[in-house]
């Protein structure tokens, strides 16, 4: 169970406003580095050892093989390493900015997992149910829907193995028929779903004038003093890059702001936002060991 899970929805969803959000835009070499290495430590506390496997078969080599194909295809830079067969240039210019690229999509991916841990579509529904109600309910359907077809689609194509349809062995006429089998299953499967979940809605009074909505979520003093927390440091944040702090350029050549106090300043204060889960995860397990030693 995730300390930071249990927080107010609005913290949850601020904290990952701004991180997400940095990640994707701010492309100096540091703040990249301090966005994948919070994000994957992050997710590896949340999901253990499955979030270790997962980033070493999909995302290292998705990162390695984006660095790669930059390279080949942007030839922008003053720093030639060599000509390719082609005629055009190698720039060492080029192949800083495909890894930091790739750096930039495998840390938002990162980030983008742990939000679904934590972001449920109960916490999605109630900070936007009131605002975007018919939005946020599709959002949080289409959200929940992918797991669950995900899942259906393996229990599906594990009964139909065993019914000696296995889409993996045989002729391709064979595997296309056991496909298509698997493929009107999970349509029927889909269809039913869906009326199920329709009469469900109706039953419970779902677009009628004056329903009200049960919420357990409440606001306390915890969630107040981790919002300002995230919200200074954001906004810290955001105003150091504004003023170029976080200035760094890749082309025509490798240039970035000098580094000063008010510069490190700022990477510092993202660095503590992107931690601000994993501090609250380690100093609530700190806690609750002083309590244990107490007894």
């Amino acid at each position: 169970m995730s300390e930071f899970k249990t927080y107010h929805p609005i913290v949850n969803f601020t904290y990952f406003l701004f991180v997400i959000g940095f990640s994707c835009f701010f492309m100096h070499p540091v703040a990249l580095g301090i966005s994948l290495v919070c994000g994957f430590t992050y997710s590896v506390m949340l999901k253990g050892k499955s979030a270790i496997k997962t980033n070493l078969i999909y995302m290292l080599p998705m990162l390695i093989l984006m660095a790669l194909i930059n390279p080949a295809f942007n030839h922008e830079g003053v720093t030639i390493i060599e000509y390719l067969p082609s005629g055009n240039p190698l720039t060492l210019e080029s192949i800083i900015y495909g890894i930091c690229t790739a750096t930039m999509i495998v840390s938002v991916i990162c980030h983008f997992s742990c939000y679904n841990e934590i972001m449920t579509s109960d916490k999605f529904i109630y900070l936007f149910g009131k605002i975007i109600p018919a939005m946020s309910l599709i959002i949080s359907m289409t959200l929940r829907f992918v797991p669950k077809f995900a899942a259906q689609l393996k229990v599906v194509t594990n009964a139909q193995r065993c019914m000696g349809r296995d889409i993996s062995d045989g002729s391709i006429i064979k595997r296309a028929k056991c496909g298509l089998n698997i493929l009107s299953v999970m349509t029927t499967w889909s269809l039913e779903n869906a009326v199920e979940t329709a009469d469900s809605m109706k039953s419970r009074g779902y677009g009628i004038p004056g329903r009200t909505a049960f919420s357990i979520f409440t606001f306390d003093k915890r969630d107040g003093k981790a919002l300002v927390c995230i919200l200074l440091l954001g906004t810290y944040t955001l105003v150091g890059n504004l003023m170029g702090g976080m200035k760094f350029s890749y082309f025509p050549a490798i240039k970035g702001a000098k580094m000063s106090a008010f510069g490190t300043s700022i990477f510092l204060a993202y660095l503590l936002l992107c931690m601000c889960p994993i501090i609250i995860e380690i100093w609530e397990v700190g806690r609750w060991k002083a309590l244990r030693s107490k007894i």
